[in-house]
């Protein structure tokens, strides 16, 4: 496929990339004039997009995607598919979907999970919303990019499940780096704590898989110094953005609530920002029950 790539940081370059390797023709775009490997330089949004059977974007946030919206849609060629990976509110995708249906374009917001090292092992999920023949169509991208693709029904809801996972996430995360810090006051040994956690009802993906705590489990970010594979401040994001869409259904979630809370003063107000979201657990260590 002809494909134009807009956004090329920590996960759209990787994701570019593997496109090219598969056999891709991929024209790119990043405002901060980032490029990826075999991905050829577009001097613009638009020129990346111009003849593109699929633009796919990997963006910050719905404003900037909305812009990009405009900016492409009206040199997109009618059938062509808008493919947007960013993880942005449900409003935003819904609107942007609109605007390419109204150009005759098909529209997916395909939200993705696996971070830095699942963009660069082609190993990411994707929740998409959309047409089931716009994702049926974008399904070998899908297959590149990804170990996995759920149509998880029309546009917008790519996005109300990637808020609705990292939902949960932020908050078994947190839960997971209290129990650790009381089971060490408590005089309990990691390794102990792990073995009868993750074989147990308390046993969970942050528990199992991305243990918080150092020299337990498989290696993590825990073993590098909390260096990101997901950052704190990206997890306030997604908590932030799952609220706002709490807010928008009168949905109620407290826990949702109170992990976007911690999140922020890890973030804003202690040592979080630019930590990975699993460094809850030096944070607990280091505070009393005041």
């Amino acid at each position: 496929m002809k494909i134009g790539f807009i956004g090329l940081g920590n996960m759209g370059a990787p994701m570019a990339a593997n496109l090219v390797r598969a056999g891709h023709e991929v024209k790119g775009f990043d405002v901060a004039g980032l490029t990826a490997e075999g991905v050829t330089p577009a001097a613009s949004a638009r020129a990346a997009a111009e003849g593109a059977d699929v633009v796919v974007t990997m963006l910050p946030n719905g404003t900037i995607l909305r812009a990009v919206a405009d900016d492409v849609i009206p040199v997109m060629r009618p059938g062509a598919i808008l493919l947007d990976c960013s993880t942005v509110d449900v409003d935003s995708a819904r609107a942007v979907a609109h605007q390419a249906d109204e150009a005759s374009l098909g529209a997916l917001d395909a939200p993705v999970s696996g971070g830095v090292g699942g963009a660069a092992a082609g190993t990411l999920t994707f929740m998409v919303g959309g047409s089931k023949a716009a994702f049926e169509a974008a399904r070998p991208l899908f297959d590149v990019m990804g170990q996995k693709a759920v149509h998880c029904g029309p546009s917008g809801n790519g996005q109300a499940a990637k808020i609705c996972n990292n939902m949960i996430l932020g908050v078994t995360m947190i839960a997971t780096c209290e129990a650790f810090a009381l089971a060490d006051k408590l005089g309990l040994s990691r390794q102990a704590m792990f073995d009868v956690v993750s074989t147990s009802s308390g046993s969970s993906w942050s528990m199992n898989t991305y243990c918080p705590a150092p020299g337990i489990g498989p290696k993590t970010p825990a073993d590098n110094d909390y260096k990101p594979g997901f950052a704190a401040d990206l997890m306030l994001k997604d908590l932030r953005l799952s609220q706002q869409a709490a807010d928008s259904v009168d949905a109620d979630t407290p826990m949702g609530e109170a992990a976007m809370e911690l999140y922020r003063r890890f973030v804003e107000q202690e040592d979080g920002k630019g930590r990975d979201f699993s460094a809850m657990l030096p944070r607990f260590e280091s505070r009393g029950r005041g």
